[in-house]
C-alpha cells in the first residue's frame, strides 16, 4: 500500500539514502542546500511516500523570507526512488505538499527546479524577477508560486533562511557518547 505521510525520526536514513541515490554527492553543492543547512524544515511539510513501510519519496518545505519581511517556503528536495518514477508519484507528492502548505497559511512557495515540470502545478518565473539566491543558481529555473493570490507581489532582495535551528547536542551529550561508545567497545573485546 502506497500512503503519504509526514516524515518520522525513523525515516532519516532511508531519506538520505534516496536522496544520495537520485541526487549523489552534488546536492550539498546546491544553493539552495546553503538554506537548508542547520535548520529545520516547517513544520508538518516533511512528507514521506511510504510503499509498505519502505519510503519510497520524499520532499520537504523550509522557511525562507523572499526578500525584507516576506515569509515563503522554499521547497526541495523532491524525490522518487528511481525505481518507480513513471508512476505519477512525484506529482502526487508536490500537490499533497503544496495543499498541507496552503492549509497551514503559508502563501507562497519557491523553488530551483526545471520549469517545463514545475508549470503544470502553477509555479513560474513571473514573481522572481527582483529576488535573488545566495549562491549560483540558473535563473529560469528560479520559480515561485503563490498559494495566496498577490503574496509575492514587490517581493524583492535576498531569499534567505528564517527556519528554526536544528538542535545540535551539547559538548556535555557528545562526551557522554562518546564515552559510553568506547566502553561499549571495550566490553565487547573481551
Amino acid at each position: 500500500m502506497i500512503t503519504i505521510r509526514e516524515e518520522t525520526f525513523h525515516d532519516v536514513d532511508a531519506r538520505e539514502a534516496l536522496l544520495d541515490a537520485c541526487f549523489g554527492p552534488a546536492r550539498f553543492q546546491k544553493t539552495c542546500e546553503r538554506l537548508r543547512e542547520g535548520r529545520m524544515p516547517a513544520d508538518g511539510l516533511s512528507l514521506v511516500i511510504d510503499r509498505d513501510g519502505k519510503v519510497i519519496g520524499t520532499v520537504r518545505l523550509w522557511h525562507v523570507s523572499a526578500g525584507p519581511n516576506r515569509p515563503a517556503l522554499m521547497l526541495g528536495p523532491i524525490a522518487i526512488d528511481p525505481s518507480v518514477q513513471s508512476l505519477g508519484l512525484g506529482g502526487k507528492l508536490m500537490r499533497e505538499a503544496l495543499k498541507r502548505a496552503g492549509q497551514l497559511g503559508h502563501e507562497a512557495v519557491l523553488l530551483v527546479g526545471d520549469a517545463p515540470y514545475y508549470e503544470r502545478f502553477g509555479f513560474s518565473t513571473e514573481k522572481t524577477g527582483s529576488l535573488w539566491l545566495p549562491g549560483p543558481y540558473e535563473r529560469d529555473r528560479f520559480l515561485a508560486l503563490e498559494l495566496e493570490a498577490g503574496a509575492l507581489d514587490g517581493a524583492r532582495g535576498l531569499v534567505s533562511a528564517t527556519g528554526a535551528f536544528e538542535q545540535k547536542p551539547g559538548l556535555g551529550a557528545l562526551v557522554a557518547a562518546a564515552a559510553q561508545g568506547a566502553l561499549a567497545g571495550m566490553h565487547s573485546a573481551h
